[in-house]
């Protein structure tokens, strides 16, 4: 018997006994060794996540790390026994959108790991063996469960395209703000800053080459800068801090915004900006090497540990990440 956190419906959770269930054509079931927390996961708990991308019951967990233990027919036997993290979205292969490598855009219903598909709060997870990615031997699978929000951050870097010798910013110095100042920082930029009101994200930042600055400090405006926040207003802040002809990436969600990006301002500036939602195939093979390489390390980022019966309380921990294991 395996073990599941089920949220049956919002507020409603619990750890249940689950069969087994044998991997079908092109399957693989993995054992879960470390699975995270995010705020989509606290949406699902408090039932605010939008309509069509939560169905009930489901298990949450869509950001985990763990080991092929069962292969289905049709797949590639050497995964058996190998490390892995794996993609989340269900993404089908065919449509335009998977055929030009935009996985995280397929056209096809919306279908993800713990959201829609039965995720990672949980001893076992089935999950077609094409979404895996396979980690070195040894690697620190504890780690390695925030590859996820990783690989979004590395969508987001590949988009802003930085080249040595450029000045670079990241807006917000949360987990996803520091997973991308680490890849900037593989490319080799001049100045590297994090821009967060927060003076205790200083020591982390400095770790990978960053300084820390409030929002409201006067800044020469940066080649490329990575809105990395979601809160109201650093959209329209990252824009500011480009300078006129660079490039803005905006990957945060705000619940409400109260400063919106004026189309006269990106017209007059001649600012690029790219958005990102979730993460290709190809940025989660980014993010899987430079973890391979030394050069990403989400170590430092996990602050909170519980085992799988206490969800519940993890999910109300609030402040730095939180992690689960078996």
């Amino acid at each position: 018997m395996s073990r599941a956190v089920v949220l049956e419906r919002p507020g409603e959770l619990r750890v249940q006994r689950t069969e087994p269930q044998a991997p079908g054509y092109g399957e693989a079931v993995v054992r879960v060794a470390w699975s995270g927390i995010c705020g989509s996961d606290r949406e699902v708990f408090a039932g605010t996540r939008a309509e069509g991308y939560v169905r009930y019951p489901v298990t949450p967990g869509h950001e985990w790390s763990g080991t092929v233990v069962e292969l289905g027919p049709g797949t590639d036997e050497s995964l058996l026994g190998k490390p892995v993290v794996g993609e989340g979205f269900r993404n089908c292969g065919r449509c335009a959108s998977c055929r030009r490598g935009d996985t995280n855009l397929c056209e096809a219903a919306y279908d993800e790991t713990g959201f829609t598909q039965p995720g990672a709060w949980s001893d076992e997870l089935r999950l077609p063996a094409r979404l895996l990615h396979e980690l070195p031997e040894g690697a620190d699978l504890r780690a390695a469960a925030l590859l996820e929000p990783a690989a979004c951050m590395a969508a987001a870097t590949l988009k802003a395209a930085v080249v040595p010798g450029e000045r670079v910013a990241v807006v917000g110095g949360g987990t996803l703000g520091m997973l991308a100042t680490q890849l900037l920082a593989a490319s080799g930029p001049a100045e590297l800053v994090v821009v967060d009101p927060r003076a205790d994200r200083t020591e982390l930042a400095r770790r990978w080459g960053a300084v820390v600055v409030p929002p409201d400090e006067e800044l020469a405006p940066f080649d490329a800068v990575v809105e990395a926040a979601g809160a109201p207003g650093t959209g329209a802040l990252a824009v500011r801090l480009t300078r006129r002809g660079g490039r803005t990436v905006l990957t945060g969600l705000a619940g409400t915004e109260t400063s919106p990006i004026a189309p006269a301002d990106l017209v007059a500036s001649a600012v690029t900006v790219h958005t990102v939602f979730g993460a290709s195939s190809a940025a989660w093979t980014h993010a899987v090497r430079a973890f391979a390489a030394g050069l990403l390390d989400p170590a430092p980022l996990i602050t909170h540990e519980f085992p799988l019966e206490q969800a519940e309380e993890a999910l109300h921990t609030v402040g730095g990440k939180v992690v689960l294991h078996p």
